[in-house]
């Protein structure tokens, strides 16, 4: 499986994610809307906007710890099949196998 690095500023990623999930702050609108409209409280804006950030943000830094844990390089270990050829068996044939190869395709 390939493995993705995170590079890169949180507060970028943050942004393109609050633009990509804006949707979800349509409640925080509606509720700002009623406070012009009916003179409800503009303490319900903000809550509603402020737990929308918050979930986006732990969303995202969930999302990336996931990644990182994933993308954790496991330790070699060793073979103890056997049966099996080791690296340093296989890899002089190959070399040798290559430079057959080249010398047929030479000629």
């Amino acid at each position: 499986m390939r493995r993705f690095e995170r590079t890169g500023n949180f507060l970028l990623y943050l942004v393109i994610n609050l633009l990509i999930n804006l949707e979800w702050s349509l409640p925080a609108w509606i509720l700002l809307a009623l406070h012009f409209i009916l003179g409800w409280s503009i303490w319900l804006f903000v809550a509603a906007l402020a737990a929308w950030l918050l979930w986006v943000a732990i969303t995202m830094g969930l999302l990336g710890l996931a990644s990182r844990l994933a993308n954790s390089s496991e330790p070699q270990h060793e073979n103890k099949n056997p049966y099996s050829r080791k690296n340093s068996d296989v890899m002089p044939q190959l070399r040798k196998d290559q430079a057959e190869n080249e010398k047929n395709n030479l000629m």
